[in-house]
């Protein structure tokens, strides 16, 4: 899982490099489209046409029925039974096409995220950084000491939430950085990357430690660490403008891909 989030993260900040000279809303929008496409290809592959057509004209023919017979209960009735088996049948036969485009649109969300969906920490406002251990803490013992870049006031003292097992830090940029966080725990050294200022670019979210969390958080490698679970830092979400309308990025991609979907579907030969 490490190398596959290693090149699809690597890929994306190709991307977005490369269109870094066009307005932050085009590298989403192209990125939906394909999507879409993506979508098209998936259904053609793993959908059967001849059998959803078919569903369909029975689902069309179930509603006729229920018009045309209204005043006989009866024969409503059975229209409605055999209108929600065909409905039954039309779910089933998209279910599997839809379980092929929802599992890597899922993943490519979560890279996304980094890109889309965070801003760096605002200068001269206090921001919060939290450490998840694996163990209860200890109050006894010496709390992780972390250090962070100049630019960055980490002077308060860390507290120690002992029934969340959490430890967090109050900092509070002064300046633009790009670098990390540096953590003492015992013998081990940690780092978490850290983006304050105003420009958006690629915001690494929460750095687990597990295999399975890396697979919602997979902006940096996972931890390797016998007492520290995660590291987070908390930074403000933000929303998308096209058109003049502020949505958030996924309602975006949501959106762009499905119109995309809809008008390209007969040149896909996909039938929905």
């Amino acid at each position: 899982m490490d190398l596959f989030n290693s090149v699809v993260g690597l890929l994306l900040r190709w991307f977005y490099a490369g269109l870094a000279f066009l307005p932050p809303s085009a590298p989403l929008v192209m990125l939906s489209i394909f999507g879409g496409a993506g979508m098209l290809w998936a259904f053609k592959r793993t959908s059967n046409p001849a059998k959803i057509r078919k569903v369909k004209r029975e689902l069309q023919a179930h509603l006729l029925e229920m018009r045309l017979f209204r005043d006989e209960p009866g024969l409503v009735w059975q229209a409605q039974k055999a209108l929600l088996r065909s409905n039954a049948r039309y779910l089933a036969l998209m279910l599997r096409p839809a379980m092929w485009v929802a599992v890597p649109l899922a993943l490519l969300f979560f890279h996304l995220q980094a890109f889309q969906g965070r801003i760096p920490l605002p200068l001269d406002r206090d921001s919060i950084v939290t450490m998840g251990m694996k163990m209860p803490i200890d109050a006894s013992t010496a709390a992780p000491v972390m250090t962070a870049p100049a630019g960055i006031d980490s002077s308060t003292p860390p507290v120690r939430v002992l029934g969340e097992k959490q430890i967090t830090w109050r900092v509070r940029p002064t300046a633009p950085v790009s670098g990390s966080l540096r953590f003492k725990v015992g013998a081990e050294t940690l780092e978490k990357h850290i983006e304050t200022g105003s420009s958006a670019r690629f915001i690494p979210g929460l750095r687990p430690s597990s295999l399975l969390d890396s697979i919602w958080h997979p902006d940096e490698p996972r931890i390797q660490s016998s007492t520290v679970d995660w590291i987070d830092v908390r930074y403000p979400d933000t929303n998308l403008a096209i058109f003049g309308i502020q949505l958030h990025w996924t309602v975006w991609f949501t959106i762009i891909g499905m119109v995309f979907a809809l008008f390209f579907r007969k040149h896909f030969g996909v039938v929905l």
